[in-house]
């Protein structure tokens, strides 16, 4: 099954682009005695500083209220005798080793002598304690003294997004990993689903493009493969793809294909409560299970664990797996994702859907570190603990 809708909440924190502007450096500064977090009765001194230093893109007073209540979010002030001189916002996506530098940003009259700098420092130690290996930001690209701070700090350039503020600057995205060896580069070009039901089909594109670098990935082709694994009925809304109709329509393309399933029953049956609706459900994944052993699909009953997906993708493979919604979402949903690369200790992902909350970019949904052990838990669906495994190989 595909993800399940989106509700956009009104006036959501996250309803602007990610900005982590420093304003030009000057040579007067007013020493900052204590970095600490944010408390709510900050948040007047917020709103000011916020007003100080940005004359766009500004955080408003009910966003930074958001922020402050929500368990995703941290932020780190520099205080003075004189009050907030700067802050660090750091956003923390569920399930991941993944956090986003939302926003950073230094008083004015505090500029000079550093602030930036320990204000960075303490969100990349934030973030390390919280078990997250990749900080990741973006800054206009017309700001060269942030980018000369996060170049001298480590952090290296992802790439480049036209007209990303709201007076049309382009955005430079960078990232740093915070600890161990350099992050593994994507090998896999990253397709967000254009609807609500298509995970499967969107990861399966990414897995297409991946093998075929002439294949073109389009909404076209995104639907196409819908139609073509769909398994027609859901509880409500728009039928979802199933690991052998994903293995089906990668074996027809010339994909060497191995699903592992557990346990081997139907899926997604059990919250469907019309009969005529179950046995078509029934009908239609039987068919898939005929096809694909017709076409040589490898089936089995043992999914792999961590390591094991790990030993595959470092041999050249690609899996497309099912996990639950409820670790990085809060919510029950089944949900597919593509594992492109792996570590020592992490999976990563390319995750198609980009509506969590509404804060985020291909930026935040791609490459996301997965540590084993979260992995071991967001892998496996419903109260059964299905675990579905679609693997693919260069035939």
């Amino acid at each position: 099954m595909d993800a399940i809708p989106h509700v956009a909440r009104e006036g959501a924190p996250w309803d602007r682009p990610c900005r982590n502007e420093v304003p030009e450096l000057v040579t007067h500064t007013q020493p900052c005695d204590t970095l600490r977090p944010a408390r709510p009765e900050d948040l007047a001194a917020l709103v000011a500083l916020e007003q100080a230093c940005f004359s766009g893109d500004r955080i408003s007073r009910r966003s930074f209220r958001r922020f402050l209540d929500s368990p995703g979010a941290v932020l780190i002030v520099a205080e003075a005798a004189g009050g907030l001189r700067g802050y660090a916002l750091l956003l923390f996506r569920a399930g991941t080793a993944l956090a986003r530098l939302y926003s950073l940003a230094v008083d004015p009259q505090a500029r000079g002598a550093g602030l930036a700098a320990r204000l960075l420092a303490a969100a990349e130690r934030e973030a390390f304690e919280r078990d997250r290996i990749v900080l990741r930001l973006e800054l206009r690209e017309d700001n060269e003294a942030a980018r000369r701070l996060y170049l001298g700090a480590g952090y290296r350039p992802l790439g480049r997004v036209p007209e990303y503020y709201e007076d049309g600057t382009a955005a430079l995205r960078m990232e740093k990993r915070l600890h161990g060896e350099g992050l593994p580069a994507s090998r896999v070009p990253y397709y967000p689903q254009t609807t609500d039901f298509s995970c499967g089909p969107a990861c399966l594109l990414m897995t297409l493009a991946h093998f075929d670098k002439h294949l073109v990935a389009d909404e076209a082709l995104e639907l196409r493969l819908w139609r073509e694994t769909t398994m027609i009925y859901l509880a409500a809304g728009h039928g979802g793809c199933g690991p052998f109709g994903l293995g089906v329509a990668g074996a027809k393309r010339g994909l060497g294909v191995e699903v592992r399933l557990s346990p081997p029953g139907p899926l997604f049956i059990s919250s469907v409560r019309d009969p005529a609706k179950r046995r078509v459900m029934e009908i239609v994944q039987e068919d898939y299970r005929r096809e694909a052993a017709e076409l040589g699909v490898v089936s089995s009953n043992d999914p792999l664990p961590a390591r094991g997906l790990a030993e595959e993708i470092a041999g050249g493979a690609l899996a497309i797996v099912l996990i639950s919604e409820s670790r990085m979402m809060g919510r029950k949903g089944p949900h597919w994702v593509l594992v492109h690369n792996q570590d020592d200790r992490h999976l990563f992902i390319h995750d198609p859907w980009l509506g969590y909350g509404g804060m985020e970019t291909p930026a935040d949904a791609a490459n996301l570190p997965i540590p084993d052990r979260e992995f071991e838990r967001m892998a496996r669906w419903g109260r059964m603990a299905v675990r579905a495994q679609v693997i693919f190989r260069k035939a």
